[in-house]
């Protein structure tokens, strides 16, 4: 793509804490809603009267449209062509950003996606080799997280739940969609997808399993507690349009705590690649503009080498081609 277009499309807070649909080109942050009007981005029901859409949500229910004219304005913004007004822009060093999107209809996450994650965590529990599932007939595996509960945006505090000594860390390369999608095809799957995002999927991992319960029991397993507590997911520093990611099948993710490097690995330790994934939830139910999936974790977790997270410590996530967000912990 015309590096000229390229822009990162971000939430930040305004003057009054308020948050605000920002376009990030190089270092400055401008104010989506003062740079779009009405006539070419058409307002969603909830917001007729109030001008532009000035949330990324908004944005993203008008992906088709809103995109190109995005496209333009990072490129009005560094020719400094008469269609770029300043007054709109702020360096990127002085606003305090948000999660990309507040707040995602839907967060899907992916379980046991990752070749090198799954081999890791079978050695740790004296397990026999996993199959790979496309051989046995599986399909991909999702759990659904909290939106408003569990997200939060990169530089944010976030406390550790009380009720766990086992908070691990989770790298992940999430996508967040741009049109609506309901039974679509693998090799159609990536067309309704907006763009990337870095998230950080928490996991409480001595609530997996509900004490008193017998492992045989349908009712065993406690998905809320070990995934869903406040600020599980941080998330961010902005989405990257799709199309200025050469190959979402091989990016480098890394993961440190407290400077020291966790998980080093490459989306091509992907078991089902992320058009699978959309295709098979979309068999399940409609993906509306602004669900987000994360893809699944590598190796590199806590859980492997039996250390968590504690107060004071400080994760650091990086997703290359998209960007990285730090979160400490109190």
């Amino acid at each position: 793509m015309d590096r000229e277009h390229s822009y990162r499309l971000a939430t930040y807070a305004d003057a009054a804490g308020a948050p605000r649909a920002g376009v990030v080109v190089d270092d400055q942050v401008i104010d989506a809603a003062a740079v779009l009007d009405r006539a070419a981005v058409p307002a969603p029901a909830g917001e007729v009267g109030t001008g532009a859409p000035s949330s990324v949500l908004a944005l993203l229910q008008a992906w088709d449209e809103v995109h190109p004219r995005l496209q333009s304005i990072a490129r009005a913004a560094r020719r400094r062509s008469a269609e770029h007004d300043a007054r709109y822009a702020r360096d990127l060093s002085s606003v305090t950003l948000l999660a990309p999107v507040l707040f995602p209809g839907v967060v899907f996450c992916a379980g046991a996606n990752y070749r090198d994650h799954v081999a890791e965590m079978s050695k740790a529990l004296n397990l026999p080799e996993e199959p790979d599932p496309h051989e046995i007939g599986l399909n991909p595996w999702h759990f659904i997280k909290a939106s408003a509960a569990c997200v939060r945006g990169p530089g944010a505090r976030i406390a550790l739940p009380a009720y766990s000594r086992c908070v691990d860390w989770e790298a992940e390369i999430a996508v967040v969609i741009g049109r609506e999608c309901r039974g679509v095809a693998v090799s159609e799957a990536l067309d309704y997808v907006a763009g990337v995002t870095v998230v950080n999927d928490l996991s409480a991992r001595d609530h997996l399993r509900r004490k008193g319960v017998a492992a045989d029991s349908p009712f065993y397993f406690d998905w809320v507690s070990q995934k869903c507590f406040d600020g599980a997911l941080p998330m961010g520093p902005w989405i990257c349009p799709l199309d200025e990611i050469e190959d979402l099948g091989d990016l480098q993710i890394r993961l440190w705590v407290n400077g020291e490097l966790m998980q080093d690995s490459s989306s091509s330790n992907l078991i089902f690649s992320v058009a699978e994934q959309i295709a098979h939830l979309s068999t399940r139910l409609t993906l509306r503009p602004g669900d987000v999936i994360a893809t699944g974790t590598p190796a590199g977790c806590g859980a492997a080498r039996n250390r968590y997270l504690k107060p004071g410590d400080r994760v650091r996530v990086w997703i290359e081609a998209v960007g990285e967000i730090t979160n400490d912990f109190v």
